[in-house]
């Protein structure tokens, strides 16, 4: 048998896909009894403006190996040879060190690396500044509801990291053979099995929280130990090589193994291993507003005159602009369908906005990130490392003043916000606590909110309907990425001491929780190589 891999298949809306195998024998010109459809690999949703939508899928086929095949297809179409997948590396156990390893934080950067560690005979303990999920829901919700901020225990800080709230997307652009492999270990705790095969796919808020107390009872299982509310203070180095770390300023844990999986909202984390002499630098990251439209409208604009088959999902989108006389480019990030757009404070008398779904997406309005990128010379006061932290923490303060000091947000309706009026009537927005009107110029530099402008009004050419009255701006975005980055060498340690792995979004290497996911592993993946 030949096993074969072909792209640009294609079902309508109505299709089943019991189909799939007919679609390739005329194709393939061969008989359908000739066929096995042996695994859906990709599904996507071609629902180009002006077309009827359908579905795109790639497969893996067996055919008989007599089985002729037809020397050229179809545009669209490719028919490759299945090879072996790559092997996934450092398969076999590894000899402990004689002090714990400690992994800072338990996001997907911290988790994915304890993950490795104890699958290779070398159990952690998982030291989490924040709270359990269970604890951490609760504290977040009455954060929403009432407005009163856990330091410790809130959208940033906590198990899970901050993908735990927020839509669960599992995107990710590199091309790397333990990207698939974090899905399965992702399904095995609970995720919709849908997240192996999907373009875009994405867990949901709801059903990740799940996940993550499942993926910390397998760790638990496999000899790891979870510290929660166990921030670490400090660190001790000895002879350039870490030596300890202090837990909540009074316990000391030996260790001559770290991996540093913070988030990047620990402003206090990186001031202190500022201190301690880690080496790190400022690097460009973005800031905007957070734009929430009604989903139909994005349905509409999205799938035209079939938006309300039952069969597609609902409406995503990413636009982008260049923006030449501004010097200056815009794009859309983290666009949640059918979600909520959420207050997010670390520290108090900030306001921060972020995007959240649940798996179903099926909440009123769509809501996307709307930044612009932001240079390290626009905050860089002469290279200092966390000068961008500092810039951010700014339109942070301003905007918690504007929305009322009270974590209200500041808002404006889209059209009023182009057109250049102070402020004006809001309509229904999905934010918690809640929202005050206030002009967006009061909230953001003028070298964002020109590019935010312009950048609206071109986006409206690509999705005509995308300027709107029902739209509304909500600030600040801030959290894009980390403007931040904690230096390392090619062997995955810090620049300045032994022992010290930095990995994830916080130490600048990643975003989103794939991306972590496999900064995390990598770093995991370091260590035992210096091991042995």
């Amino acid at each position: 048998m030949k096993i074969l891999r072909i792209s640009g298949i294609k079902l309508s809306l109505d299709e089943s896909e019991k189909l799939l195998a007919h679609k390739v024998a005329e194709i393939l010109d061969i008989s359908v009894n000739d066929i096995d459809v042996v695994e859906i690999i990709r599904k996507a949703i071609d629902a180009r403006r002006h077309k009827p939508p359908h579905f795109v899928y790639v497969l893996k086929i067996s055919v008989p190996s007599a089985v002729k095949l037809p020397v050229s297809l179809n545009p669209g179409i490719q028919l490759l040879e299945v090879e072996a997948p790559p092997e996934i590396p450092h398969l076999l156990s590894a000899s402990g060190p004689k002090l714990p390893v400690v992994v800072m934080g338990s996001g997907p950067a911290g988790l994915f690396a304890a993950y490795i560690l104890a699958q290779r005979g070398i159990p952690s303990m998982i030291l989490e500044r924040g709270s359990p999920v269970e604890k951490r829901i609760k504290d977040v919700e009455e954060f929403w509801e009432k407005g009163i901020l856990n330091f410790q225990s809130n959208v940033f800080f906590g198990e899970g990291g901050a993908g735990t709230f927020s839509d669960g997307k599992l995107t990710n652009r590199a091309n790397n053979p333990y990207s698939s492999w974090v899905k399965k270990i992702l399904v095995e705790m609970g995720a919709p099995p849908e997240i192996l095969i999907e373009a875009k796919p994405h867990i949901g808020t709801d059903k990740l929280r799940k996940v993550i107390v499942n993926l910390r009872k397998s760790l638990m299982g496999l000899g790891c130990r979870i510290e929660f509310e166990a921030q670490v203070t400090d660190i001790l180095i000895r002879q350039e090589t870490i030596a300890a770390v202090i837990i909540n300023e009074k316990e000391e844990i030996k260790t001559n193994h770290v991996i540093l999986a913070i988030g990047q909202s620990a402003d206090d984390t990186y001031t202190k291993l500022l201190e301690r002499g880690i080496q790190m630098e400022p690097k460009p990251f973005a800031m905007g507003l957070r734009v929430e439209h009604p989903q139909e409208l994005i349905n509409s604009i999205q799938y035209g005159k079939w938006h309300h088959h039952p069969q597609l999902p609902p409406a995503e989108y990413f636009v982008k602009a260049s923006l030449p006389d501004l010097n200056r480019s815009v794009y859309t990030f983290c666009m949640c369908p059918g979600g909520s757009v959420i207050g997010c404070a670390a520290f108090p008398g900030s306001v921060i906005t972020n995007g959240m779904s649940n798996a179903k997406r099926s909440g009123e309005f769509a809501n996307s990130a709307i930044v612009v990128n932001v240079r390290v010379d626009d905050f860089a006061s002469g290279k200092q490392p966390l000068s961008g932290l500092n810039f951010r923490q700014v339109w942070e303060r301003k905007a918690f003043v504007s929305g009322g000091s009270n974590y209200q947000a500041p808002a404006q309706r889209m059209t009023d916000f182009l057109q250049g009026k102070e402020n004006g009537v809001l309509g229904r927005t999905s934010f918690l606590p809640g929202v005050k009107p206030v002009a967006m110029k009061e909230v953001l530099p003028e070298f964002i909110i020109n590019p935010l402008s312009a950048g609206i009004r071109e986006f409206d050419k690509k999705m005509p309907g995308f300027i709107t009255p029902d739209a509304h701006l909500i600030g600040v975005e801030t959290r894009t990425s980390s403007p931040v980055r904690i230096c390392r060498r090619s062997d995955g340690q810090s620049e300045s001491i032994r022992g010290l792995y930095p990995c994830g979004e916080g130490a600048g290497y990643a975003g989103g929780i794939i991306s972590s996911a496999l900064d995390g592993i990598r770093a995991a993946q370091h260590l035992i190589d210096n091991l042995n």
